[in-house]
């Protein structure tokens, strides 16, 4: 069989081509992708060849964030059969490293992650129409959910594994800084583990729209209306938890200042080295804490979204067909008109 693939080549350099798609093995299922999302480091790698010391080396099939159907099943697959509709989790850890011997299969030290150029060589990722995958990777989605619903499985999972790392967030008062997907997504999860406030900046009136809507209960545009966050700041801070989103020097700072003292300030974007106010740290004994990807949060998510615990609709802001992947990817870019982009397979 022959898949269309989305295939990067370099800076603003991408292809639709064509690759060979084998019968599944062992372990292995054969899927029809239905939606896959454009997230934040599809775009580094498009826009700039690479994000901090990670670069592309060669070509490599974007995409993690995806959905599908079950075309075939390899043998000894059971739980999974032809027609089901499933969500991909991209990640694959060893099972065998010292990390995943102590629960810790995030830091795998042989983790394999679909769409990465962290390897060489690089993890081919899932923008095709179709792939075969293993079992593992294939997560039931809940009857009546769209597959582009079950696209955002894998940054909802992001989120939660972020607000895991938070700590109980009941009766919180919580700061959200970047209204991309992860910071929509940051504040719809703190709404469901039943945080009192979640306020939301950003630079952008469209993406703070779609934080209200995702259950934000006040937004600020730190770009015409900086002021706002200033009564934040009174008393030595407000927030309890302050999930950081936009990795973005002013936006770390504006976190720090408005946490109180004690508080907890989640790193969930990611960037270059950026300047830290450490004095102010230290002096209100800030917890700073990082997180990244996720373990059994994928599944959390997809139960998430099947139970329609969390509607994820309003941060699906335009869907593109694969021939028209490169429009897609420059919408994508565009923060004053998009949230979540996805691809739209044949399949759908």
């Amino acid at each position: 069989m022959e898949a269309r693939v989305c295939r990067l080549y370099g800076e603003n350099d991408i292809r639709i081509e064509t690759a060979t798609v084998a019968d599944p093995g062992p372990g292995e299922v054969l899927l029809a992708l239905a939606a896959g999302g454009i997230c934040g480091s599809d775009l580094h790698y498009y826009q700039h060849g690479g994000f901090g010391p990670i670069r592309v080396r060669e070509p490599i099939i974007l995409g993690h964030e995806a959905s599908g159907t079950v075309v075939a099943v390899g043998p000894d697959v059971t739980g999974l059969a032809a027609g089901n509709a499933v969500a991909i989790n991209p990640s694959r850890p060893c099972g065998k490293c010292e990390y995943c011997h102590k629960g810790l299969p995030v830091h795998c030290l042989e983790m394999r992650f679909n769409g990465s150029a962290m390897r060489m060589p690089h993890e081919q990722g899932l923008f095709r129409d179709h792939i075969v995958v293993e079992a593992r990777q294939c997560v039931p989605v809940g009857v009546g959910v769209s597959l582009n619903e079950a696209a955002c499985a894998e940054p909802l999972a992001v989120c939660l594994h972020a607000r895991n790392r938070a700590g109980d967030l009941q009766d919180a008062r919580v700061l959200v800084t970047g209204a991309g997907p992860i910071g929509t997504l940051c504040a719809a999860v703190a709404i469901e583990a039943g945080a009192a406030e979640v306020v939301v900046t950003d630079l952008q009136d469209f993406t703070l729209e779609v934080a209200r809507r995702m259950g934000a209960t006040r937004t600020v545009n730190v770009a015409t209306n900086a002021a706002d966050l200033d009564v934040y700041a009174e008393g030595k801070g407000y927030f309890d938890v302050a999930f950081e989103c936009s990795a973005a020097a002013p936006a770390i700072k504006s976190a720090i200042t408005c946490l109180r003292p004690q508080g907890r300030l989640v790193q969930v974007g990611v960037s270059g080295d950026v300047p830290v106010p450490l004095n102010m740290l230290v002096g209100k004994e800030i917890s700073y804490c990082g997180t990244q990807r996720f373990d059994t949060e994928f599944a959390d998510a997809v139960n998430m979204i099947s139970e329609q615990r969390i509607d994820v609709t309003p941060i699906i802001t335009g869907t593109y067909p694969l021939d028209r992947a490169i429009e897609a990817f420059e919408a994508a870019g565009n923060r004053s008109g998009a949230v979540k982009v996805q691809l739209s397979f044949s399949n759908t």
